[in-house]
């Protein structure tokens, strides 16, 4: 990985930065709040069969900066959507195994678990339209936070998740090239 190699001016980590490119999954639904957000902020973004989760981010080639040929990033990292609580207890239920497979085969080292419409409390307190124990549901949570390392983020408002993703990836990259 060249990005680790080379020490970037201010200027060229501010291009570097401003150049990348979000990936969305293709099989990613419902989700015009978010690429509505990069449209109207100017954020390229390009839809892409990811292996695991909804968003990563690609480098493009930029030869006056090193960068020949465009970098992927999906992976290392990526960020997995739920719209809501009753789309993810269905994952940890009736889909587990599958939701398990996919976060366990992915060679992503950050992985992050987004889940729209919802917070901790509305667990807690059960406030979700499922059948799903809401002791299960923590446990759940709890349990694919460490088997997975994956870092669960809550997002009340789903306006903010686009903000979101583009600053994991931003900051992702960022810390990779200082």
């Amino acid at each position: 990985m060249l990005f680790g190699k080379y020490k970037y001016t201010d200027s060229e980590e501010k291009e570097l930065l401003d150049s990348i490119v979000i990936l969305v999954d293709t099989r990613e639904k419902v989700n015009d709040h978010i690429t509505d957000y990069f449209d109207k902020h100017n954020i390229p973004y390009k839809k892409k069969a990811l292996k695991n989760g909804d968003y990563s981010f690609f480098v493009p080639q930029n030869e006056k900066l090193g960068i020949f040929r465009d970098t992927y990033f999906h992976d290392e990292i990526f960020v997995e959507r739920k719209a809501s609580l009753e789309e993810l207890s269905g994952n940890l239920s009736t889909k587990r195994a599958d939701f398990e497979e996919e976060l366990a085969v992915a060679k992503a080292h950050k992985k992050y678990l987004l889940i729209e419409s919802a917070n901790y409390e509305d667990i807690v307190n059960g406030n979700y339209k499922t059948q799903y124990n809401k002791k299960s549901y923590l446990g759940s949570i709890h349990s694919f936070n460490h088997k997975y390392n994956l870092e669960i983020v809550f997002m009340p408002d789903r306006a903010y998740s686009p903000i979101f993703i583009y600053g994991v990836m931003q900051y992702y990259l960022r810390n990779l090239i200082r």
